[in-house]
């Protein structure tokens, strides 16, 4: 990918991060952090409040941007250790399992003291498992077939991982931000897996045409001396 490019692919994924959870911020933390301001007609910290969530989430989006290049070296060393795309694609499946056992048995159950904490936690873990099966499905149909375990396990793992720090806080309003966060998390991901190859093949065109710039270049100076 250019330069060029990569800064377009960045900083869009940093909007969608800072929007999302500027959005989900107002619907989650409405009560608490939004409705005292307008109720007594602080504008001006109301806004503060949302940049604050806005700047949270683009915070985010960093965070799933260095998962998702460093899930691009660690799949190719995969390929790589495991010699064949099949062999890789069972241990990724392994993988997925051994991370969704740990999320409800070490994380969820833990945290949760009472039922609707535990229903939360799992209505979250359903979120999780399908956003991640629509964007690895959307990926296999816009790509090749063999991408779905990949970009399952990439959605699934390495959101998870990313959303991990969160999940090991121990605080009164641990639940809002387990919540919040998420979003950011699995809408900068999905942008980032659906969207590189249409980046890469733009990066190809710019060469392309790089190239035929240098070789023009080149011709009109050797004509004029």
């Amino acid at each position: 990918m250019t330069i060029r490019n990569w800064f377009i692919f960045f900083f869009k994924a940093l909007i969608i991060g800072g929007v999302v959870t500027g959005v989900f911020g107002l619907i989650i933390r409405w009560e608490d952090a939004f409705a005292p301001y307008v109720a007594s007609g602080e504008y001006g910290e109301f806004a503060g409040s949302l940049l604050w969530f806005m700047f949270l989430g683009m915070t985010m989006s960093v965070i799933s941007q260095m998962g998702f290049f460093a899930y691009l070296t660690v799949h190719q060393f995969g390929v790589n250790i495991f010699k064949t795309l099949t062999l890789w694609n069972w241990v990724q499946l392994l993988l997925i399992a051994v991370v969704i056992f740990d999320l409800i048995k070490f994380r969820f159950i833990p945290l949760a003291n009472t039922q609707s904490q535990l229903l939360l936690y799992l209505g979250l873990m359903a979120v999780l498992l399908i956003t991640s099966f629509v964007v690895a499905y959307l990926k296999a149909k816009w790509t090749k077939k063999h991408t779905f375990i990949s970009a399952l396990f990439f959605m699934i793992v390495i959101t998870t991982l990313e959303w991990l720090p969160v999940l090991m806080v121990n605080e009164k309003d641990v639940d809002r931000y387990v919540t919040l966060l998420l979003f950011p998390l699995l809408a900068v991901n999905a942008y980032q897996l659906l969207k590189l190859p249409k980046y890469n093949a733009k990066s190809d065109v710019d060469r392309l045409k790089l190239e035929e710039r240098r070789k023009v270049h080149a011709q009109t100076s050797k004509a004029n001396s």
